[in-house]
């Protein structure tokens, strides 16, 4: 995996990965290409511009409800673009103040990328209620 990273090109784009926890509003990790995810920051999506992933395939017009189908692409990893708008959003259930990220367009790299965290390296779910940094 850290190959992989390494041969990433640079340029102005980030790499998301959806950290999906049903309680909780914040989007996933976000990390510059050619970083570790150990650099990722959890951010909290601002979709003015551009609906998330998921909202966007689930959303009005689909004839799919949002409601009981968000996060269906917890895991997955995008090539995404936007800025950090140096705002901090706060979110109520974890009582943390995460960045804001401005989505502006996204590409889906994977639907089964490789393991960055340490409950999906030992095989167990982690708790809903735990908040887990990628290693």
């Amino acid at each position: 995996m850290a190959q992989r990273m390494q041969a990433e090109p640079p340029g102005d784009y980030f790499i998301g990965r959806r950290y999906f926890k049903s309680n909780y509003r914040f989007w996933g990790y976000v990390r510059r290409p050619g970083r570790p995810w150990s650099s990722a920051v959890l951010v909290m999506l601002n979709e003015n511009k551009k609906l998330a992933p998921d909202r966007a395939q689930l959303g009005p017009g689909t004839g799919t409800s949002y409601e009981g189908n968000a996060g269906f692409d917890n895991d997955y990893e995008y090539k995404i673009t936007g800025y950090f708008s140096g705002d901090r959003i706060y979110e109520l259930v974890s009582n943390r103040t995460y960045p804001e990220f401005v989505l502006t367009g996204y590409m889906l790299l994977s639907t089964h990328p490789p393991p960055i965290f340490r409950s999906q390296l030992r095989r167990r779910n982690a708790s809903p209620f735990v908040i887990e940094k990628p290693e």
